[in-house]
């Protein structure tokens, strides 16, 4: 908390691009060693229904917390403080941060780590090298026209992932610790739910991103409006993910696959009603916030799947490796679907051809949607177990 708290900081007061990017990777690895935690503190404090019933909540502040992050964002960055621009999006998070440590160094339990664990720096090695393989491309793919350095480094990512499975193997074979254990990608039901949860943050990160897109440089809406706009999506979310429990009990097993199959053809349907470039009006907000409820039944149940049976002692590994396969989604979903928009948009664009994109973009999310449907049907031999 404290080193994203100072890179944000740094963030804020970055003199140049450059700058930024360097600070904002350290905002990244601040955030990448403190979420984990978060969900191994949840499982080593919980068992049982207390435990799904926190994973639930997490899920649900996960949601919150993007909601009032597009809001604010908006708000913050058209009011333009003292002529600041973007900058207080970072700086607000300092004297959160600073409120946090305070509050988290008397209400965390302190519970003991395993200290006689090794650590796997050529898993750590290769990993990172064939994550930044896949990510980089996919980022700027579209914006450098999809070069031949690209394809190069996506091909290199699953050679990449190829040697660091053999890499952890010989790991094991020397007895040493890998940096993700057979044990932890065998618990029950974590794979086929770790794998629905991907498509699903990718499809719902990467209409988030389109949306926004549509509203700005499509229908010209300021980042404010563009802001509240995405909201009821987002409250959507979080309240089904904090509440699909109190659902009848039969309906729990297949929760997830009847959530994607109305989110689908939900969000074909709201890009039909989009297409023409018409201003976004009540009835497109009430099928947003029916979207996000529906997102959230299917996200928030194969999160307690991907966990809710891990060994306690693996509850770290498990948790890294869940929010590792969040972010890799959320990075595919906005590359992959938002280059999909983009490509049909070719912003600036008239709001007709805009909405045209959009509906475009929302066929193709309905595609993975389904393909989280077909993942999440895996899962439910843990739910019946369950």
């Amino acid at each position: 908390m404290a080193a994203f708290t100072a890179a944000s900081l740094a963030c804020g007061l970055a003199p140049g691009t450059g700058w930024l990017i360097a600070f904002r990777v350290l905002q990244g690895l601040g955030a990448a060693l403190m979420v984990p935690q978060v969900m191994s503190l949840i499982q080593r404090t919980f068992t049982g229904a207390a435990r799904t019933r926190a994973l639930g909540l997490y899920s649900a502040v996960l949601a919150g917390g993007l909601a009032v992050g597009q809001a604010a964002g908006g708000l913050l960055v058209s009011a333009d403080l003292f002529g600041t621009g973007w900058r207080p999006v970072f700086l607000v998070n300092v004297p959160l941060g600073l409120a946090l440590l305070l509050a988290g160094a008397r209400l965390l339990p302190r519970l003991p780590g395993d200290r006689s664990r090794g650590f796997d720096l050529p898993g750590l090695v290769v990993l990172a090298v064939a994550l930044g393989l896949l990510v980089v491309p996919l980022v700027l793919g579209h914006e450098l026209g999809w070069p031949a350095w690209g394809w190069v480094m996506l091909a290199g990512s699953a050679l990449m992932l190829g040697v660091f499975r053999s890499v952890e193997r010989r790991v094991a074979a020397r007895g040493g610790e890998p940096l993700i254990s057979g044990r932890v990608l065998a618990a029950p039901g974590l794979l086929p739910a770790a794998g629905a949860i991907f498509t699903i943050m990718a499809a719902f990160s990467g209409f988030m991103f389109a949306f926004a897109l549509h509203q700005q440089a499509g229908l010209g809406d300021s980042a404010l409006r563009a802001g509240l706009l995405s909201v009821p999506v987002s409250v959507g979310f979080g309240l089904s993910s904090l509440h699909w429990q109190r659902l009848p009990a039969r309906l729990h097993p297949v929760l997830p696959v009847l959530a994607t199959v109305v989110v689908a053809p939900g969000y074909l349907l709201l890009g039909l009603l989009l297409r023409g470039g018409t201003p976004i009006g009540p009835l497109e907000l009430a099928l947003t916030t029916v979207l996000g409820l529906a997102a959230g039944c299917a996200y928030a149940p194969l999160f307690a799947r991907a966990l809710g049976k891990v060994a306690p002692q693996d509850a770290a590994d498990a948790s890294g490796v869940v929010v590792t396969v969040i972010q890799l989604g959320q990075v595919v979903g906005v590359a992959v679907l938002g280059t999909v928009f983009l490509g049909a948009a070719h912003l600036p664009a008239p709001a007709r051809q805009s909405g045209h994109a959009l509906l475009v973009t929302t066929g193709a999310i309905a595609l993975v949607v389904a393909a989280a449907g077909v993942l999440a049907a895996r899962t439910r031999r843990a739910a019946d177990d369950g």
